[in-house]
């Protein structure tokens, strides 16, 4: 997730993609990161079959630099759009 500027980027798992942007998208939980960043954004996602490799691909994404980031978004979403309503 991003916000308007595309220059914070959160990264996090979910087993319901759809309630946890959306929970994103309307603050839900006011002292959380996205909402004190307003990342409300979906640029950027994948779906695992198994939670590990889920969480194996976030620690991999998280421990990367700003630019992998970047250069990972673009390689799907090359004009940075909401994917949100892209889910169903």
């Amino acid at each position: 997730m991003t916000n308007v500027f595309n220059n914070i980027y959160y990264t996090g798992v979910t087993s319901d993609l759809r309630n946890r942007v959306w929970e994103h998208k309307n603050c839900v939980y006011p002292k959380s990161f996205t909402s004190k960043y307003k990342c409300c954004k979906l640029v950027y996602f994948e779906f695992f079959l198994h939670i590990e490799e889920a969480i194996d691909e976030e620690k991999r994404i998280k421990g990367g630099n700003r630019q992998q980031k970047i250069n990972l978004i673009k390689a799907l979403n090359p004009n940075w759009l909401d994917l949100f309503e892209t889910l169903d």
